[in-house]
């Protein structure tokens, strides 16, 4: 059997007001992809300086990943605020934590 790697993540801007659901394949290189992009204005993440990684999950399969950024993205703020709390209850800026692994 295949072992694939999917994920879905938050990514925030510098004051925490904008949050951006993405899915990828690779999740240090797609932040590295945000974090590059950043003034953007032909992209969401882009224009709102939606580079810092906030919540990640893991997935061995793209249609569960894609399924679960489709549900994330229809819960309010108020939903996907208590998720990250959940997981990163400071809200402490992922980046450097998954390019060293």
């Amino acid at each position: 059997m295949w072992n694939y790697n999917f994920y879905i993540y938050i990514t925030t801007n510098p004051t925490k007001t904008v949050l951006y659901v993405g899915v990828t394949n690779d999740l240090s290189r797609r932040i590295q992809e945000h974090t590059e992009n950043k003034g953007n204005k032909n992209s969401f993440a882009g224009k709102y300086y939606c580079h810092n990684l906030i919540y990640y999950e893991h997935f061995n399969d793209i249609n569960y990943a894609i399924e679960r950024e489709k549900e994330i993205k229809k819960w309010s703020r108020k939903k996907k605020n208590l998720l990250i709390e959940s997981f990163n209850p400071d809200w402490r800026f992922l980046n450097n934590e998954i390019n060293q692994e």
